[in-house]
């Protein structure tokens, strides 16, 4: 039997990991990981003294303990009530502000952030691993719907898609360090979604109908612009808005409310689809043409992470520019060492800078970087 730290987001995927784990044999330690933005605020208690690792905001005694939590927090509260296992709202409010900063920065910057990678990467499996080993636990456990599978003669194991093709979580998991794939448990990443939530409905949990969250969790839906202007507070960013041949065709009110491939709410009318091939940040300009002008046939990504050892030379590989992408075979070669060119076998469409491009050989994730 191992201690585990689950992280609990309130959903029913993490909830039905904490069933599989303590159907495992594992004691189990459910995590409501909190970020402290105001539309997530509750009451606080009383910090635990002994913790000097992570802040615990709300140590589950009894199921009837807690005040005025958030109600993905309180969700978390009642299905570790539901299952009997202790509960702990960690406070993650200053490293979070790394996640928000880093939001703004990337939008600001006329580039694409990917803001769950780098939650996985600087918390889930960055700051959660601190904690893990504070209590004594030996893994880190989440709700992803991806595998960890064992290979001969490998000493770590091998992060792989889920079963479950229209849920598979493995992409923005690409950035976790390999040595962490060895304390690290995936669960539900065996099944499908469908037999999660039944599962769920079978041990009456009360998230068994929950939605699942489709949004970034500290901004709400279609808010990104003005979260990032309010952020940067005063300052000018309007620009122009031009097609791909020099001509001006309306103006904006700043780049962070752009990102490639945007089709809507670009503000113009020109009798036609039109996209956003691309951003400049310095001249405030953001450009726009027919769809065929998206498409690209190569990239090159930096600060690339590895899964597996770093073919030498080029090699074949499938690879995907955002979460939602299908795999694209391409032809891919290291540069430089920490630098990635990739090039597609048919061209890809709507590439862009500040998205992640992950390398899978079949299902399993062999490293990728960020596109320049």
């Amino acid at each position: 039997m191992s201690r585990i730290v689950l992280a609990m987001s309130g959903g029913v995927d993490s909830s039905v990991a904490a069933h599989l784990l303590l159907r495992g044999g594992h004691e189990v330690i459910g995590v409501f990981m909190r970020h402290g933005e105001p539309v997530f605020e509750a009451c606080r208690a009383e910090r635990d003294a002994g913790d000097s690792t992570l802040p615990v905001l709300h140590a589950r005694t009894s199921a009837k303990q807690g005040c005025c939590s958030a109600s993905d927090a309180e969700d978390a509260r009642r299905v570790a009530d539901r299952l009997n296992i202790p509960f702990y709202a960690l406070d993650l409010q200053a490293d979070f502000r790394n996640v928000i900063d880093y939001f703004v920065a990337e939008y600001s910057s006329g580039r694409t952030p990917n803001p769950c990678v780098m939650c996985n990467n600087w918390i889930k499996f960055g700051r959660l691993f601190d904690y893990a080993s504070s209590v004594g636990a030996e893994f880190v456990a989440t709700g992803h719907y991806a595998r960890l599978i064992s290979r001969p003669g490998e000493r770590t194991p091998a992060l792989c898609a889920g079963i479950d093709a229209t849920k598979d979580q493995s992409y923005v998991l690409f950035g976790v360090q390999r040595e962490q794939l060895a304390r690290m448990l995936l669960p539900v990443g065996e099944f499908r979604k469908t037999q999660i939530r039944e599962m769920a409905a079978e041990l009456l949990l009360p998230v068994a109908e929950k939605h699942d969250s489709q949004e970034i969790c500290f901004v709400s839906p279609g808010q990104h612009a003005a979260f990032v202007r309010s952020r940067l507070g005063p300052c000018e960013r309007a620009g122009e808005i031009v097609t791909t041949d020099g001509r001006v065709v309306g103006r904006h009110d700043g780049i962070e409310g752009f990102t490639i491939g945007q089709r809507r709410g670009l503000g113009v009318a020109l009798g036609g689809r039109r996209f956003v091939v691309r951003i400049e940040a310095e001249t405030r300009r953001v450009i726009i043409g027919d769809r065929e002008e998206l498409s690209r046939h190569e990239l090159t990504a930096c600060r690339t992470n590895w899964l597996a050892d770093p073919p030498s030379g080029s090699f074949r590989c499938e690879a995907k520019i955002r979460y939602n992408a299908r795999p694209a075979g391409a032809t891919a070669e290291l540069v430089d060492g920490e630098r990635l060119r990739v090039r597609f076998d048919q061209p890809c469409f709507g590439v862009a800078p500040g998205q992640a491009v992950v390398c899978y050989d079949g299902p399993r994730v062999l490293g990728g970087g960020w596109i320049e």
